[in-house]
């Protein structure tokens, strides 16, 4: 069975970290390629050697699948995808496809939209990043219009990677992204979505 690893706890309220933490993306791979899994937690306040170990930045999550141990979420996302098809097509144009738009969600839409929430989001005055967030915006925008979903003409491993990065922009001026607006929508209806998004906040509530 696979093993996704999690902190124990995190804080919530507005402006905790619940519901975004990143074993929620592993969670829901698992869901929609209906492999078996159990999560375990490391402690979020007294991160040891056996955490960094397996983490060498303490963060989360990290993966376990007999005897390998990855860490990173894209990482983690890659290894279940090729347990699945369902994760990614096998034709090596579609595997491409998804291989370079699971990469772009990461180093092209995350390493502007973590930073810009971390740094307030919308709230005025502006954080210095929201230009630049609203032109990677635009070009997913471009990319998205007239496709229901970003690789290889089906859901994949990186509609998981890209929506969730993309959630974190939900305060920014998202009526100027309409396509974007409906692409997260049509994934977060998604019933593996909606288990791995309600077990997460299950399993924080009940570190409280």
């Amino acid at each position: 069975m696979l093993t996704i690893w999690t902190y124990d706890w995190v804080p919530g309220g507005e402006n905790g970290p619940r519901g975004f933490v990143r074993d929620l993306r592993l969670r829901w791979a698992c869901e929609e390629a209906e492999l078996d899994y159990q999560v375990r937690s490391t402690s979020f306040n007294d991160r040891g050697p056996d955490h960094f170990a397996k983490q060498p930045f303490g963060q989360i999550p990290f993966l376990e699948d007999n005897g390998i141990t990855i860490f990173e979420s894209g990482a983690g996302l890659l290894h279940l995808a090729r347990k699945s098809e369902k994760l990614m097509p096998r034709d090596p144009a579609g595997e491409a496809d998804t291989l370079q738009w699971t990469i772009a969600a990461l180093n092209s839409v995350e390493m502007v939209s973590v930073p810009w929430s971390f740094l307030g989001g919308s709230k005025k005055p502006d954080n210095g990043l929201s230009d630049w967030l609203g032109s990677r915006l635009s070009h997913v925008e471009a990319v998205l219009r007239g496709r229901e979903w970003i690789a290889a003409g089906r859901f994949t491993v990186a509609d998981i990677i890209m929506a969730d990065a993309l959630r974190q922009t939900l305060a920014a001026d998202m009526p100027g992204y309409p396509i974007i607006r409906a692409y997260i929508d049509r994934i977060c209806v998604r019933p593996a979505f909606k288990k791995a998004y309600a077990d997460q906040l299950a399993h924080f509530a009940a570190g409280d």
